[in-house]
């Protein structure tokens, strides 16, 4: 699904309660997982050894860190919604309520559900909150619920 096109922060108002945009499927590989833990230095098992994850793991594979899917969101943003004009900058505000569901699996395929929860508008920018829900192929359950407060700045 091609992302949605607004013309500026203001346009958000009309989106409000809405879902604005699912992103198409992303492929979280096995060596984007091993590069995450040596950044983070979250080296556990069950993400990086598929010997023992395949007999030890109730998953039967490695899974991706869940804070690795939470920071492929600004990802799946992009791929839904661009704001054309009207913002010098934006940024990450912080977040509200993370809970991570189900497991993502090693080479499996995610894509995120965007919806606009509240908008407010401040002295010097615009306050977006979004829903993300971070599905996972063949998975009734989603790999990330989140609320993402962004600030775009005029």
């Amino acid at each position: 699904m091609p992302p949605l096109i607004l013309g500026n922060p203001q346009s958000l108002k009309e989106l409000v309660g809405q879902e604005i945009g699912v992103t198409e499927w992303f492929r979280l590989t096995q060596e984007r997982i091993a590069l995450f833990a040596e950044i983070t230095e979250d080296r556990q098992w069950i993400h990086l050894d598929q010997v023992r994850a395949n007999k030890d793991s109730p998953y039967g594979t490695t899974i991706a860190h869940g804070f690795l899917t939470l920071s492929l969101v600004s990802h799946f943003m992009k791929s839904a919604v661009q704001i054309q004009s009207g913002v010098r900058f934006a940024v990450n505000y912080g977040l509200n309520q993370v809970r991570f569901p189900t497991a993502v699996r090693a080479d499996s395929k995610i894509r995120a559900r965007v919806a606009l929860i509240s908008l407010k508008e401040l002295a010097d920018s615009v306050e977006a909150t979004y829903g993300i829900t971070i599905e996972c192929e063949g998975s009734e359950k989603p790999g990330c619920v989140a609320e993402w407060i962004v600030r775009y700045y005029a």
